[in-house]
């Protein structure tokens, strides 16, 4: 057996005659333990956060989008349709895309109006999303659906049928606006369904039937802002992606979920890096004790090591055996620590004890990626205590 771990093992096992070092061993592990248990915890509860936020975005976007590089519209012809046709595309959508402005009663707000044809719940299952009233009725051509921020502002509800949602753009074409009155193309339609998903989703979008969307914009029947597609399961986006784009050419731009909402990701990515460092920073000072529960052992075996040190161990391994119980001590709190914390988070994602509001439990997720990033970290950590520790040991201090 390794020399320097058989006496780490041995000093680690048992107690001092010193009782202020077997307290300030234990404050030591326990310091270990509740750091390991934390940074597991808020890791998860990051993990099951950015999965509940990127919920609402897997129902609101689809995975892959494609648009002109050029205008705002396009004609969607049979090359386009052919090249659609691929066995990793289950489904692909119509969409017009405009910015519009909207009055009801005596209020108004800025918003968006999405067209969307038959094929959308295909794509996207935004009438999940529908808590009033119901989806986009394609037989009825001038109805919508629009967010409950939307809905809040204009004082707006579901089947009001005393007046109508008005909805305006701006006609297309060029030079100064002589007559406001005729500025603008406009269309009355009646609100048959609120949706709820995130704030900002909430009172960007108006949504309605493909054919008031180009009725509204003047378009023609096959000229459309985007085709929104969904993929098979399993299927690379990213292939699919650099399939599509040598397929339609530089005319057109396809972009991914992740590309679309790359502030939202950035976002959320900093978040968690910066709770890590956050915890991790307390980890370091919880270490702080087991540099100290280290050098009052070196103090407290002092007479020992001189013994071994003239028994032919060298000052390199006297410091070894330091180095290992300062490891091993560590390693014992990481693993009471995530014994702990992951029967924690499963029973937290199975039942939801823990509530943010009466109806909606704290998301968490068990990830591997959890797991070995806090042991990497409590691991490389303790090493670097256990050697700042180990480094008071010196030729004068054992001879």
């Amino acid at each position: 057996m390794n020399f320097p771990l058989y006496i780490a093992k041995r000093y680690l096992g048992s107690k001092s005659s010193n009782n202020a070092i077997n307290i300030i061993t234990l404050i030591a592990t326990l310091g270990v333990i509740v750091s390991a248990i934390a940074l597991f915890i808020v890791l998860s509860v990051f993990s099951g956060l950015k999965d509940f936020s990127l919920s609402f975005i897997r129902t609101a976007d689809p995975d892959l989008k494609i648009t002109s590089v050029e205008g705002k519209s396009f004609l969607f012809d049979e090359n386009i349709e052919k090249v659609l046709l691929r066995e990793k595309i289950a489904a692909y959508s119509k969409v017009i895309e405009e910015r519009v402005f909207l009055s009801y009663g005596e209020k108004s707000h800025v918003a968006s109006i999405k067209g969307v044809d038959a094929n959308y719940l295909l794509v996207n299952r935004l009438d999940t999303a529908v808590y009033f009233g119901n989806w986009v009725n394609y037989d009825a051509k001038y109805t919508v659906v629009v967010g409950s921020a939307i809905s809040t502002a204009l004082s707006i509800g579901s089947y009001d049928f005393l007046e109508s949602l008005k909805i305006y753009v701006p006609k297309p074409g060029k030079g100064y606006i002589t007559n406001p009155k005729t500025a603008f193309n406009q269309v009355g339609a009646q609100t048959i369904g609120i949706y709820r998903l995130t704030d900002d989703i909430d009172k960007k979008f108006v949504y309605s039937n493909l054919s008031l969307a180009q009725d509204l914009l003047g378009y023609r029947e096959n000229q459309i802002s985007a085709i929104e597609l969904k993929l098979i399961e399993g299927a690379s986006v990213t292939d699919v992606q650099d399939e599509l784009k040598e397929s339609l050419g530089n005319d057109f731009e396809v972009k991914t979920r992740q590309q679309l909402n790359s502030v939202f990701y950035k976002m959320l990515n900093t978040e968690n890096l910066v709770s890590y460092l956050v915890f991790t920073l307390i980890l370091m000072i919880a270490l702080f004790n087991v540099i100290g529960a280290i050098v009052m052992m070196i103090i407290d075996k002092k007479e020992n090591l001189k013994t071994l040190f003239h028994l032919g161990s060298s000052v390199k391994d006297i410091r070894k055996i330091f180095v290992f119980q300062g490891f091993l001590l560590t390693i014992f709190g990481l693993f009471v620590g995530l014994l702990l914390a992951i029967p924690f988070v499963l029973l937290q994602k199975k039942y939801g004890f823990i509530m943010i509001t009466q109806s909606l439990a704290y998301p968490v997720e068990f990830k591997l990626i959890n797991v070995i990033l806090v042991i990497v970290t409590i691991v490389i950590l303790g090493y670097l205590a256990a050697k700042i520790a180990s480094a008071r040991i010196s030729n004068k201090l054992v001879e």
